[in-house]
């Protein structure tokens, strides 16, 4: 695995980025965008994974970076539920569903695997290795 020099290396953040983008397309919907704190809170819960992977990666020690990265997963999951709500009231459909939801699955398993990774890797270091 490359070593990254900054967050914006990350595979799971690049793609946490295009999540982002695609939620809010969808919200600038017409009726999405009228139901403000669904808007706000998936809006939220999106920018949230891909800002904890960035802070993660930032503090420094790899046993911070693996917590903040269990919260981008978390959030991610939450994103994922809020994307029934948006179908269930009809703001979006079953085929951006569809997509966002494989879309958030698949950025969900990539964090695990990479906390995995981060777990797994031998090193003394006390911090990640990159450039300041």
């Amino acid at each position: 695995m490359a070593t990254a020099k900054q967050f914006e290396d990350l595979k799971v953040w690049q793609e946490a980025r295009v999540l982002v983008n695609r939620i809010y397309d969808i919200t600038k919907e017409r009726l999405f965008r009228r139901d403000f704190t669904l808007k706000d809170q998936i809006i939220r819960a999106s920018t949230s994974t891909m800002s904890n992977i960035a802070e993660g990666f930032e503090r420094g020690t790899r046993k911070e970076f693996i917590h903040f990265l269990n919260i981008a997963k978390g959030s991610n999951g939450e994103v994922r539920s809020q994307l029934y709500v948006a179908l269930d009231q009809q703001y979006i459909d079953q085929k951006k569903f569809e997509a966002l939801r494989e879309s958030c699955l698949t950025l969900s398993r990539r964090i695990a695997k990479f906390i995995d990774y981060l777990e797994r890797v031998r090193t003394n270091a006390r911090r990640l290795s990159r450039q300041r």
